[in-house]
Order: C-alpha cells, then sequence, then structure tokens
C-alpha cells in the first residue's frame, strides 16, 4: 500500500494505492514524494500524471492516522501540493471517480486536471468541525470563483465533476473526459512538455461586491449553523483568498485549521464519524463472516411502525411482502405508504417513476404461507409478550429453514423470544425507531444464540437500507430505552422539587437535544411509558420514581394523541402551550409529599438529566450489553436527539472530566428527594475516574 510507479511512453504515471479511497497516509505520501522525485530527475521523463487506483482518485486524508503522529509527518500534504507545483515538468491529474478533501487539494495543486463523467468532487472537512487545512480555501476560489467555491466549502457536499465542468468560467478541469482518463492524461502531459506551467496560485479570485456578498454570507451561515464554529470560520478563511496574498491566505486558513482542530465541537464531530464506522465492527464477528442472501423480506403487521419499516427495504430496492390479519388494516397502511412517497413526490425529493418502481415491489397477504419463502420477516405487533409468542411460534412452522426471524421489539427478552422457536439461532432484534422510514438508528439486538452469520447478515443489510445499525445484548429496554428509562426518573424527581415541565424542556433544548422529556413524552403518548412502568415497578418494587407521570396519565393526558399531554395542544397543530391544569396537578402532588419547592438552575437540570444517562451506559458498558462506548453515542445521536456537536453522552462526559462527573454525582446523591441509589457511580465509572481515565 502505498504509491506506485510506472512509466508510458515517456511519462510517469504515479498511481495513489492505499484502499479503499487511497486515503493519504504517511507510506503513501512518502511514496508519492519518492515518485515525483523520480520522475523530475529522469531525462527521459517529460511528464508526470497522478491518479488512483480502484474506485477513487483520492478520499483525502487517512481516517486510521487522525490524530497521530504519522498524520502531520513529513512529508505532509502540504509539503506534497508543494512538489508537484514547483515541478519543473507538467503534472497532470487524472480524476476519476471520488476526489474530495485532500485528494482535492493535491489535485488542485497539479498543473492540469483532466476529470471522468460522474467523479464525486468535494472539500467535506467542514463536517469533521474543520475548514480544508492544505490550501483548499486558498485554491478552490481561484479555480470555481467565490461563490461557487464557498458553497461547496461550507456545505461540504459533494458535487459531480460535469455540473462543474459546465460552469462558465470554470478552470478546476481542463477537461472531461470520456474515453480512456489515463491515455488521455497522458497525451496532454507530454503536449505540455517544455511549455510555461500554470499554477491555481497563480490565478486571482474577484467578486463585484465581495464585501457585501460575504456580509450576505455570514449572516446566512450564522443562523444555519448555531453550535458549530466551522462554517463561520470557513468564510473567514475563504474571503483572505480575495483579500490577501496566497501565501498569507494560506498561513491564515492553517492558523484556522490547526485552532478548530481543539474546539469541543470537532473533538465531538471526529468523535461521531468514527463511532459511526466503528459500530459494524463486532468483536468476535469477523468482518469476512459469510453473510445470508437477502432478497426478498416479509413485514408482519401494516402499522405505523410496520409501514414504515416496509419502506426502507422498498426504497433499496428490496421486495416486501406486507401481512396482516384484516384486509382493511391491509388497506390502510398501503394507503399510508404510498401517501407518504407522494409527499416526497410533492416535494420535489423523489420523481413518479421511482414512487411506482417502489409501490410494484410490494405484495400484501392475509395467510402465513405467502411469506414462507422470504428470506427475512420482521414483526412489527403489539409490544406485548403473549402477542410476540404467538407470531413466532407460527413463523417456527411455516417460514423455509435459514430465514432470519426478527423481532421489531422495544424493550422485551429477546432471548425468551427465540425460545419460542426451534432455531433460536436465527432469531434477531431490530428495533427500529419511529417514524422508521426517517430516523437513522436501528438497534440491532443480539439473543444468547443469534448465529454470527445473522448478525453480520443484519448489520450490512442496516447499513444497505441506510441506518446506523449498532449491536445491544438483551436486557430491558436495551441500550436507548434503558437509559432513557432513568433520564425521565431524573426529569419526575424534578418536577417535584420545584420545575415545571416547560422549565426542564426549555433548560436541556437550549443546552441542545433536539425535544426536552416532557415534549418528547407527548409526542411518543405518555400512555406507552405508564404501560412499560406498570410492568416494571411490579418486577422492581423497590425502585424510586415520581407518581406525577402516572397521576397525568390517570387524567387521560396522553399527549398530542389526545391534544392534552404534559402540555395542551390545538387541533391540527403541535406547538406544545403550557397547562396550567398540569402544573396544579404538580403542585398538588409536592404538597402531598411534603415537599417544599426550590428554585432549580438550568445547570442542575441538565447535569442530572445527562448523568443519569452516563450513570445507566456505564452500566450496560460493564456488562456487555454494548461493545464500546462509541456505540452508545451512536444511538444517542441518530435515535434520540442528542446534539451532534456534544458528540452524545459519553463524549460529553469525556470533555466534562469523569472526575468532575463523579463528584457532581455524589452532590445529586445527596438530596433527601432524589434515588440517592442511583447516583451512587458505576462501578466502571468510579474506576475510570479514580485512574484518570475516559470513556473513548
Amino acid at each position: 500500500m502505498g504509491a506506485k510507479y510506472e512509466l508510458r511512453g515517456n511519462v510517469a504515471v504515479i498511481t495513489l494505492d492505499n484502499p479503499p479511497v487511497n486515503g493519504l497516509g504517511y507510506d503513501t505520501r512518502r511514496e508519492f514524494a519518492a515518485g515525483i522525485d523520480r520522475a523530475m530527475a529522469d531525462a527521459a521523463v517529460v511528464g508526470a500524471v497522478v491518479t488512483g487506483a480502484g474506485k477513487a482518485f483520492s478520499g483525502g486524508a487517512d481516517i486510521k492516522e487522525f490524530g497521530s503522529v504519522k498524520a502531520g509527518a513529513e512529508p505532509n500534504l502540504l509539503s506534497l501540493i508543494k512538489m508537484v507545483e514547483d515541478a519543473p515538468k507538467p503534472v497532470v491529474a487524472a480524476i476519476h471517480s471520488v476526489c474530495m478533501g485532500g485528494g482535492l487539494e493535491l489535485a488542485l495543486g497539479c498543473h492540469y486536471r483532466l476529470a471522468a463523467p460522474g467523479t464525486s468532487v468535494a472539500l467535506p472537512e467542514v463536517k469533521l468541525g474543520l475548514v480544508p487545512g492544505a490550501g483548499g480555501t486558498q485554491r478552490l476560489p481561484r479555480v470555481l470563483g467565490l461563490e461557487t467555491a464557498l458553497n461547496m466549502i461550507v456545505s461540504g457536499e459533494p458535487v459531480k465533476a460535469e455540473m462543474l465542468a459546465a460552469l462558465p468560467g470554470q478552470k478546476l478541469f481542463d477537461a472531461l473526459e470520456t474515453g480512456d482518463l489515463l491515455a488521455a492524461a497522458c497525451k496532454l502531459a507530454a503536449e505540455k512538455a517544455g511549455q510555461p506551467l500554470p499554477r491555481v496560485r497563480d490565478l486571482k479570485v474577484t467578486h463585484p461586491n465581495a464585501d457585501g456578498y460575504f456580509g450576505f454570507a455570514r449572516n446566512t451561515v450564522r443562523a444555519m449553523s448555531k453550535n458549530f464554529p466551522a462554517p463561520l470560520k470557513c468564510i473567514d478563511a475563504v474571503e483572505a483568498s480575495v483579500k490577501r496574498r496566497f501565501d498569507d491566505g494560506l498561513a491564515y486558513e492553517r492558523e484556522i485549521f490547526l485552532a478548530l482542530m481543539l474546539t469541543p465541537e470537532c473533538k465531538a464531530l471526529r468523535h461521531a464519524f468514527f463511532g459511526e464506522r466503528a459500530a459494524s465492527k463486532i468483536p468476535d464477528v469477523p468482518e469476512d463472516t459469510p453473510q445470508r442472501k437477502i432478497e426478498k423480506v416479509a413485514v408482519i403487521g401494516a402499522g405505523t411502525m410496520g409501514g414504515g419499516i416496509s419502506m426502507n427495504f422498498l426504497n433499496a430496492g428490496i421486495p416486501v411482502v406486507l401481512l396482516e390479519m384484516k384486509q382493511e388494516a391491509l388497506d390502510r397502511g398501503v394507503a399510508t405508504i404510498r401517501k407518504n412517497y407522494e409527499a416526497q413526490v410533492k416535494k420535489g425529493k423523489l420523481k413518479q417513476d421511482k414512487l411506482d418502481a417502489r409501490m410494484a415491489l410490494l405484495s400484501t397477504t392475509l395467510n402465513y404461507a405467502d411469506i414462507a419463502q422470504a428470506d427475512m420477516v420482521i414483526e412489527a405487533v403489539f409490544e406485548e409478550m403473549g402477542v410476540k409468542e404467538k407470531v413466532f411460534k407460527t413463523l417456527d412452522e411455516v417460514m423455509k429453514p435459514g430465514a432470519i426471524l426478527a423481532s421489531n421489539t422495544s424493550t422485551l427478552d429477546v432471548n425468551k423470544i427465540a425460545a419460542f422457536t426451534k432455531r433460536p439461532q436465527d432469531v434477531i432484534g431490530t428495533h427500529f425507531f419511529s417514524p422508521a422510514n426517517v430516523m437513522k438508528l436501528l438497534e440491532v439486538v443480539r439473543g444468547e444464540k443469534t448465529a454470527k452469520d445473522v448478525l453480520a447478515t443484519v448489520m450490512a443489510l442496516g447499513k444497505k437500507i441506510r441506518k446506523t445499525a449498532v449491536v445491544s445484548g438483551v436486557c430491558d429496554g436495551f441500550i436507548g430505552n434503558r437509559m432513557i428509562e432513568q433520564y425521565s426518573r431524573q426529569a419526575g424527581f424534578l418536577l417535584e422539587e420545584g420545575c415545571t415541565p416547560e422549565q426542564v424542556d426549555k433548560a436541556i433544548e437550549k443546552w441542545g437535544m433536539a425535544m426536552g422529556p416532557f415534549r418528547m413524552g407527548d409526542l411518543a403518548g405518555n400512555d406507552i411509558g405508564w404501560a412499560i412502568r406498570k410492568r416494571r415497578y411490579q418486577e422492581k418494587p423497590a425502585m424510586r420514581y415520581s407518581k406525577t407521570a402516572d397521576l397525568l396519565c390517570e387524567l387521560g393526558r396522553y399527549g398530542q394523541k389526545t391534544q392534552m399531554g404534559w402540555y395542551d395542544y390545538q387541533a391540527g397543530k403541535r406547538d406544545a402551550i403550557p397547562s396550567k391544569a398540569v402544573v396544579e396537578m404538580i403542585e398538588k402532588h409536592r404538597a402531598e409529599l411534603g415537599i417544599k419547592p426550590r428554585k432549580i438552575g438550568d445547570e442542575e437540570i441538565v447535569h442530572r438529566l445527562v448523568y443519569a444517562l452516563v450513570n445507566e451506559a456505564a452500566k450496560i458498558l460493564e456488562e456487555g450489553i454494548a461493545s464500546k462506548a462509541s456505540d452508545i453515542d451512536m444511538v444517542y445521536l441518530t435515535g434520540y436527539g442528542f446534539p451532534l456537536f456534544r458528540g452524545g453522552p459519553m463524549c460529553y462526559a469525556d470533555q466534562q472530566g469523569l472526575f468532575n462527573v463523579v463528584h457532581r454525582m455524589k452532590q445529586f446523591a445527596a438530596n433527601p428527594h432524589d434515588d440517592a441509589s442511583f447516583w451512587q457511580p458505576a462501578p466502571l465509572l468510579a474506576k475510570l475516574a479514580a485512574e484518570g481515565k475516559s470513556f473513548t
């Protein structure tokens, strides 16, 4: 792995070769530099072509080296670009497939650039909380113009090469090559030998009203990038391409890049980036584990969850057969799926032919025999063990050997469900989050007897249907819902001690959560939590919790679906209106408990809620329910509205310092109205804090 050198006639071809995307790691950089030196020193060579092996020109920095000494070791990317830019012979970039980040910056250092149609071009550093760090903010405006370049840099989104090549006056590509890209690049290098060599750095960036444009851009980006410093810093760096000499702009870009690397937001984004990739890696399941073919899926239950689950597979081109007990339920389910797709068509997000193609993949039945040949079946029936038992005993009888039997349960014991069959090795939990066709998270629940190939297959399938799949062991509530129970318990205690639902929600939403615990309860349905509590506290009668949520449900205030919950709602609207009746109910209950209300600040509200998540998560890690802390963060970032710029509960706790987290928990334990036993730090948390270590 590194870079290969070969001669094609009198042209040297240097091929980046570091699978899967030719990341510019240390070995690759070193061998690339050696290739450039060799080509320039060889009198028989008239020019050089730079390209990438396989399915990428280069995806940029090698993510395996992030944060290591190797990442900045010489020759670093800036040094490589300078070598190419100052080369006395023409260097042509033959760009194909993927050209992003440092890969694009390297191409911009070449004298000429040819691109294959369909190439994805981007500077995505902003998505990691950074600005491009090797001249991207200075060179891209010089070849694409100020506005196009700034849009690409601030968004980080990829753009197809043909779109860029069609821009009037663009100097990014010398040509879009539809034929043999490498042959054309070699020909161009030979033709340009001995001629003056153009450098992107020597171009000028102009704009008829640069100050006005930057003012407009800052106002727009500031409104859209709250809590993230990098997008505004991208504007500062690009502005330098207009107002400063090239070398000064390059130095300013680097200064911004290094400063952003140290921000908590950048650390959080990088943590999330690596966490998402690490989620698919399971310690005892090798990456080359054989997978089962999934060419047809059956879904049992055509309600909200069943319909949403079906859409994921239809979107991925996988046929689905939807089973229900009554024709009316099937008709309603299919109508809802069609309605969801039609809404996307109206918004311009889906074309009519795609809608028709997806609906053509959907079939329905009232008979279990019609799903017998499906490769995988997912039940999305009522969350009650007796109902699940009936379904899985039937599936065990009718499904073909080797079919994967999956349950969409959100809290029930997958081992018990598997025991209803004679094939527990084929049973797995696939906990989709509502709405299932929108939410990114998929908790994959591994039973004691779930086969490794079943787990590997479902994880790969999760990727195919564009979910972030995270493995959980079996416990009540799995990872996400087990943790949210403690979060909700703390929210209840806060009401008893003096808060209103509005105060709690506002504090945690201001901190960054998409929705506070009480607005979340109203959206999900307070009766769902009520049913779980009735079961849970029969099993654990000693566990303390606030009865306010039970009292609310006894009043029939189930949330948005009844137009009253913790808040009041108006028909057809989702606006949460503070309820005088609820405040009176809380005050009455507080008085009956003999609790004198106290003023509680936002910081205490946030820390009690978030540290409740952290402490329960530490227990989950210690028990092996989750294999790594980043998996827990991915669950909360993709399924529970945890703020991305905080990186997840474990990342946030690490940034606060685990010693400080434990110290704060000891203060909460001294609160006579809280649950002192819960605030005893989990053994793993206490151990890491004592040793000065972190979760991640």
